[in-house]
């Protein structure tokens, strides 16, 4: 829609490049984000491996890292995806595809809070301390 109201001036032309140079400056830092997070949290994983720390619980911990960059990251793409429609691409077709993506997005980073958190995203964090306690038999 932008692109119609503004597109045909020679600022108007200069202003939609710098959207779209923000949006794949806005694509690359998701990207730079999820690789950056997954090389800091495995280094830290095999850290701890190697160093025999945090045995009980760095498994998850290095699960629950990894899960919270790739959430930080589509969030990110997400806000890319939404500059590049709403800015420069304003048709049924490209509002129709950012739906679908936003959809899968969302499925996405849903299924990664129940695989860190262990509850759906809209039900309330339970206490720590009225959680039943795991028994080993």
């Amino acid at each position: 829609m932008l692109a119609h109201l503004i597109g045909n001036s020679s600022e108007g032309a200069a202003i939609l490049q710098w959207i779209e140079a923000a949006a794949i400056g806005i694509e690359i830092l998701a990207v730079a984000i999820i690789v950056i997070a997954i090389l800091y949290s495995t280094t830290r994983y095999l850290y701890q491996v190697f160093r025999r720390q945090n045995i009980d619980d760095r498994y998850d911990i290095y699960r629950a890292s990894l899960g919270r960059s790739l959430l930080l990251g589509l969030e990110i793409l997400v806000a890319a995806d939404v500059v590049r429609t709403v800015a420069l691409e304003a048709t049924l077709e490209s509002v129709v595809i950012l739906g679908m993506l936003v959809l899968i997005r969302i499925f996405l980073s849903w299924s990664l809070v129940v695989e860190i958190e262990g509850r759906w995203p809209w039900r309330p964090k339970l206490d720590p301390e009225k959680q039943p306690t795991k028994t080993i038999s």
